[in-house]
């Protein structure tokens, strides 16, 4: 139907000023899906569509489809120069160095940028986004097996305005990268350290104490967390709000009670409910248990 409207009435769609009209107040409420059919309507939509990419703002790979082909995420972004979020999960099958490279070094003012699953890029990613990203807030690396100690040292150098960072599963990172981070990016707010097996006591507790604004914390699969750190991050982080430490063997509910008793949202139901849930999953029922003093 929007196809059908729009093509009827181009001339005076096409009349009305594109920068100022078209495109910040009509254009950017029309699915992305959709915008790319449109430009094959006619020369002018062409255009009008072309002039829309390059002045984007935000790009979404999943607005396309489950899948987009490389040849058509270059021409798309080809000359882009102001976006501010990017997110790229659908291309992690192909997307290399040389496809996403090029955007880095145009888009300057990029706040947000999610590589979810990006296995076949390099640290140069990484490198590139911190030399040329000084306003990221918000960066997701989950799965990204390249991300190593010395390209997290250079985002650590130069993103200092990072409030969120997504490091699941990045298994080449020990404490020493974390804490190095941790302490030029002051300002997290939301921390992923899950599924990394190298990461223990020392990068919890020094994330901890130099982020105080810190309020989302994912410790899920990290066997070498204990008590200790979930007490310092009680006493240094008054502004945490969910904790995730399921399969973290080491942390018991002496240390999570703490928390538990402020309100923090845990991922780890407390000791009698856990128990009550392993007797109906056994039995087949929960029995109502009178526990009045």
């Amino acid at each position: 139907c929007l196809m059908m409207s729009l093509t009827s009435t181009r001339g005076c769609l096409l009349d009305l000023p594109w920068e100022d009209i078209l495109i910040p107040h009509i254009l950017c409420h029309v699915p992305l899906q959709q915008l790319l059919s449109l430009q094959r309507v006619s020369k002018s939509f062409q255009s009008l569509i072309q002039l829309y990419l390059a002045n984007m703002r935000c790009f979404d790979s999943s607005q396309i489809g489950p899948a987009i082909p490389q040849a058509a995420f270059v021409n798309l972004l080809k000359d882009s120069k102001v976006l501010q979020q990017l997110a790229l999960q659908n291309c992690s099958s192909w997307l290399t160095d040389m496809d996403l490279l090029p955007i880095l070094w145009r888009n300057h003012h990029l706040q947000q940028i999610q590589l979810k699953g990006c296995v076949r890029l390099s640290r140069s990613t990484l490198v590139s986004i911190s030399l040329n990203c000084p306003n990221l807030r918000q960066l997701s690396l989950a799965h990204c097996d390249w991300v190593d100690s010395l390209s997290l040292r250079s985002l650590a150098d130069h993103c200092k305005a990072l409030e969120a960072v997504d490091l699941t599963a990045c298994r080449q990172l020990k404490d020493e990268a974390i804490c190095y981070l941790v302490q030029k990016c002051s300002r997290l707010k939301s921390v992923s350290l899950a599924v990394n097996a190298n990461v223990g006591d020392m990068a919890v507790q020094e994330t901890a104490k130099c982020c105080p604004e810190l309020e989302h914390l994912d410790l899920t699969g990290c066997l070498r967390v204990k008590n200790d750190s979930i007490r310092v991050l009680a006493e240094y982080c008054p502004k945490l709000r969910s904790l995730k430490v399921k399969h973290c063997h080491n942390v018991a509910e002496s240390s999570l009670s703490i928390l538990r008793v402020r309100g923090v949202e845990l991922d780890v139901e407390p000791p009698l409910q856990r128990a009550l849930v392993l007797l109906q999953d056994v039995v087949g029922f929960a029995p109502f248990i009178n526990i009045q003093i």
